[in-house]
């Protein structure tokens, strides 16, 4: 037998449901959290039908230039939360914010898993050195 349980933790500094309207509002929220980090952390930000901040989920901390990622674990939390549309979030500790080919293949195959099961990847930011960059943005999603 399995029991699933929702535990929301209150962390310090993610406050009350904020509302997203740009990829700089994620920057703003997460810049701080990955300036310390010295391998790659993948975090699934979960929001409700009004594009605010249910919660965050980190999927996977990874190495110095990847972090493995799987939809299932992405849309794991997603699901539980009850999750309308996720912002995906990640930092590449070299400091250079540009998407790599993995990053744009793995985008792509969560958007697809979203669209199947009715959440939507609304952007993908990748933070780096005092910069990011926005697939949303620059339409790339």
């Amino acid at each position: 037998m399995y029991e699933l349980r929702v535990v929301r933790e209150r962390r310090q500094g993610y406050g009350p449901r904020r509302h997203i309207r740009a990829a700089q509002d994620i920057y703003d929220a997460f810049r701080e959290r990955f300036v310390t980090r010295d391998r790659e952390e993948f975090i699934a930000v979960i929001l409700d039908g009004r594009n605010q901040v249910v919660g965050f989920n980190v999927i996977s901390v990874g190495t110095l230039t990847s972090a493995l990622v799987h939809p299932r674990e992405v849309f794991k939390a997603a699901i539980l939360g009850s999750a309308a549309a996720l912002i995906l979030v990640h930092n590449h500790p070299s400091g250079d914010p540009e998407p790599s080919a993995e990053d744009r293949a793995l985008t792509t195959r969560l958007a697809q898993a979203g669209e199947l099961i009715g959440i939507r990847i609304l952007d993908h930011v990748v933070i780096g050195d005092g910069r990011f960059r926005s697939f949303s943005e620059e339409g790339l999603i």
